[in-house]
């Protein structure tokens, strides 16, 4: 498969919109590559959060790291836009915003992250990196963020 910019956009933005509609671990997973090692990292520290810091490898590992998200944290109102994407070394950077509740606690914050994905010849993700407001995860998760 030639790899366009046009199937890179796709591809991008069909796993944007399943995360978005909080589609299931398994439904992301088809996004991601069966040919490449997956991975996905959120950048920032391991001790603010259980999903930042760490490489989740493999399928299954990137399965974990959509579980452990789910298992602390909630959003809603998630959209993406501008869509950076580079075919010719298949890489995608988008601009995502949210408003995230941590469960335990109930704080909420609205946050703007960036993605950037790696994909494989079938345009299938294979690295999947996060940077996010990780302060925040962190006071909410604590019950320190001061508003809600």
């Amino acid at each position: 498969m030639r790899i366009t910019r046009d199937n890179l956009l796709h591809a991008a933005k069909s796993l944007c919109i399943d995360f978005a509609s909080k589609k299931d671990p398994d439904t992301l997973m088809t996004h991601f590559s069966t040919t490449h090692q997956c991975v996905a990292y959120e950048h920032g520290l391991p001790f603010l959060a259980p999903f930042l810091g760490r490489h989740f490898v493999g399928r299954d590992g990137v399965r974990d790291y959509f579980k452990t998200i789910a298992s602390v944290m909630s959003f809603e109102r998630m959209e993406f836009s501008e869509y950076i994407v580079d075919p010719e070394v298949q890489k995608i950077s988008v601009k995502g915003r949210a408003r995230f509740t941590w469960l335990s606690s109930g704080q909420s914050w609205d946050e703007i992250f960036t993605y950037a994905l790696d994909f494989d010849d079938d345009c299938k993700v294979t690295d999947h990196q996060v940077w996010a407001d990780t302060g925040a995860a962190y006071l909410a998760s604590k019950g320190q963020l001061g508003t809600s």
